[in-house]
């Protein structure tokens, strides 16, 4: 006879805090960013306890995370779970490491119960979900996914010139002895719990969401060209300032985007001015935009919209425009779905259906095999925060429906409903 493994509650929040002094801010909060020093030592945390359960750590070439219960049926494609712990710079507890943790407290759980699944299990930390350091974010599953080749990734470079390869290098070369996985293996599954990072749940009285998707996510670097000149001797009409371009082409893109419908989101995040000089009429301005929509044909029309609205209002200056990022919107999987709603029904969790808007590495993975997200709730909405929170309560109970998962897509639910 087995024993029916249960989470430890203290023990995934004790964890919880102590990946949080990884990188932790003064007063709260953390600032872990991808392939920092900080994530290097959360990394050797995370070994730790993996090793701790009899879990054997691996990496890729991406810098990816895994940590893995082998399985009686290795060959078979595992089952894999988790999410990603690098943050924002002034970020939070829970986003991303809660999904980590929660996966290897769910795999931690199996193996203290001397369960031995038929599909190995591995839970991951994927490289640079935030894009905080390297632009754009979700580097280490798109690669895994194929939606990127390494040398357009390993090439990008950091606000002070160091690129991802080297960046990556230092990581590699603080855990020499650990195996080298492929990149991209197949997978039988996906899992990724996450707090919501809205109040959806919090307003609905629900604790565990079931994601019905993401929404769609395209973002744009757009630049604008003017010229410089002397700000007390050059005649206004004489002008290429970059800047009053600027300035009629976000005003003219806010306007439009608001009156399509609620759903649209409209970002500009990043503006660099150059030379940014009290007394010169601004030369350049570059500038970053987040659109989002979860209707792709609505995304595509704002899309080219966007770029429309830049090469007619940008003049008399000139105009480049960079796609960073095109992800559809996605559906995960409706039976991973139906047993998110069993296992919250079965242990009095309320469950609440709803879209993810934020984006998430489980997007990457839908299209390679059934994909689900399990969110729980995040007080007041807020995230990207130190003052993101989320209740201990919720975060077992999260994780407690995580395990159910894992163990029937493992194929150790017989086994588990046997013990």
């Amino acid at each position: 006879m087995m024993e029916t493994p249960s989470i430890s509650p203290d023990r995934i929040w004790s964890r919880l805090m102590a990946l949080g002094q990884d990188g932790a801010l003064p007063g709260k909060g953390v600032n872990r960013q991808a392939l920092s020093d900080e994530e290097i030592l959360a990394w050797h945390r995370l070994i730790g306890w993996g090793r701790e359960a009899g879990l054997t750590p691996a990496t890729d070439a991406a810098g990816n995370l895994f940590l893995t219960l082998e399985g009686t049926s290795p060959q078979l494609p595992p089952v894999l779970a988790g999410s990603h712990i690098d943050s924002q710079p002034t970020g939070g507890l829970f986003d991303g490491a809660f999904g980590t943790l929660a996966a290897l407290e769910a795999v931690t759980s199996i193996a203290e119960a001397g369960l031995r699944p038929e599909r190995s299990i591995t839970v991951v930390a994927w490289m640079n979900e935030e894009g905080s350091r390297f632009a754009p974010g979700m580097m280490g599953s798109e690669l895994f996914a194929g939606k990127r080749t390494l040398g357009e990734v390993m090439a990008v470079t950091d606000a002070s010139a160091i690129s991802v390869g080297d960046a990556l290098a230092r990581v590699h070369q603080a855990f020499p002895q650990l195996e080298r996985r492929p990149l991209g293996f197949p997978i039988h599954a996906y899992i990724e719990p996450h707090i919501e990072q809205a109040d959806g749940l919090e307003r609905a009285g629900a604790v565990i969401g079931v994601v019905s998707g993401i929404q769609g996510k395209k973002t744009f670097e757009m630049c604008i060209a003017g010229r410089e000149a002397h700000a007390g001797t050059e005649p206004m009409g004489r002008r290429l300032d970059a800047l009053q371009a600027f300035a009629r082409v976000a005003l003219r893109m806010q306007m439009e985007t608001a009156f399509v419908d609620q759903a649209v989101k409209f970002t500009i995040g990043r503006i660099e001015v150059e030379p940014n000089a009290p007394s010169v009429v601004p030369a350049h301005v570059r500038f970053r935009i987040d659109l989002r929509h979860p209707d792709n044909a609505v995304l595509d029309r704002l899309g080219q919209r966007l770029e429309f609205i830049l090469a007619e209002d940008a003049a008399p200056c000139a105009f480049s425009i960079r796609r960073l990022v095109d992800a559809p919107s996605n559906d995960f999987d409706p039976a991973l779905r139906d047993a998110i709603r069993r296992s919250a029904a079965r242990h009095g969790f309320p469950a609440l259906d709803l879209l993810s808007a934020a984006g998430h590495d489980a997007r990457q993975m839908a299209p390679l095999a059934p994909s689900a997200m399990i969110f729980i709730p995040c007080r007041g909405g807020i995230s990207h925060h130190p003052d993101e929170w989320a209740e201990p309560a919720h975060v077992a109970a999260g994780t407690t429906v995580l395990l159910d998962l894992i163990l029937e897509q493992s194929g150790l639910s017989s086994q588990q409903g046997d013990a």
